[in-house]
């Protein structure tokens, strides 16, 4: 049995309610935590669809496991009460420096001494955000990719003071979760997933800011060429587009004309992808 039973997951966006459920499905006690109770509303349909999905696509989960997950999780908009019992929380909220450490500061004054702290960040390195958590010995990052149930991978990547204790028990609890540990040696902006993929979306990102071609071409272009079974807009749509534009935000100025024209054509349209039914590509 992994040290780390008890998890709590910060924030119920559309990866951390993946992280929650999976988390849960593999027998794992599960608090969800969110800002609001408006957005614990949102996180009850994710989970509730989740559900309707590991039952679709997962071997097993029609048989009462997909119900049982959600036995599992409770929601709470408390962060103290969210946290009180947690051995690991998994912090998924906004991709903002500035959000992420608020959010430790936060926690690390109602966390129990005993709880690891880990990051989903994409894209910022977690040796930026220890010093806020109060424990960089129990704080490292965990990052999962999305639709968790199939693409299965869990990167694990620590700092310099990350103990390596703790990093075994993260690659435990990976493990225990049916993810698979993909063990990072040092610190890597982009991790290996996003290392390989960003730079991919920022290329379809310039087409597009460019007027070379729209999103459907470029998307076919690499599917024909490439065999893949999706082209980079549809995992724009994926992922979210507020998460698009808030990591190209980040980025050189390009990335940044790509951001402004997410947010001017789609988010501003309530067109965030997948989530909400429509984004680049409309699944109404």
């Amino acid at each position: 049995m992994t040290a780390l039973q008890n998890v709590t997951v910060l924030g119920t966006g559309v990866l951390g309610s993946q992280i929650a459920f999976q988390t849960a499905y593999h027998g794992h006690p599960v608090v969800a935590y969110d800002i609001s109770d408006d957005a614990l509303a949102a996180a009850r349909e994710r989970f509730a669809k989740l559900a309707d999905t590991y039952r679709a696509e997962v071997d097993g989960a029609a048989d009462g496991r997909a119900v049982a997950a959600l036995e599992r999780i409770r929601l709470s908009s408390d962060l103290a009460d969210a946290v009180r019992d947690a051995d690991l929380v998994i912090e998924a909220v906004p991709e903002q420096p500035e959000i992420k450490a608020d959010t430790y500061a936060k926690l690390a004054a109602v966390a129990p001494e005993h709880t690891v702290f880990a990051t989903n960040s994409s894209t910022l390195l977690p040796s930026s955000l220890a010093e806020s958590t109060g424990r960089p010995a129990k704080f490292l990052a965990l990052h999962y990719a999305n639709r968790v149930w199939q693409h299965n991978t869990a990167e694990v990547m620590g700092t310099q003071w990350t103990d390596p204790e703790v990093y075994r028990q993260v690659v435990e609890f990976a493990e225990s979760t049916g993810m698979v540990p993909i063990e990072i040696k040092k610190e890597k902006a982009g991790y290996l997933l996003n290392s390989l993929l960003v730079p991919l979306l920022q290329a379809a990102g310039e087409l597009l800011v460019d007027g070379i071609a729209e999103p459907e071409a470029i998307d076919k272009t690499w599917r024909i060429g490439t065999g893949a079974p999706m082209g980079p807009f549809q995992i724009f749509d994926i992922v979210g587009l507020t998460t698009a534009y808030n990591v190209s935000m980040m980025g050189g100025p390009k990335q940044q004309e790509f951001a402004a024209l997410i947010k001017e054509r789609y988010i501003d349209e309530g067109k965030l992808g997948v989530a909400t039914g429509e984004g680049f590509y409309s699944y109404r």
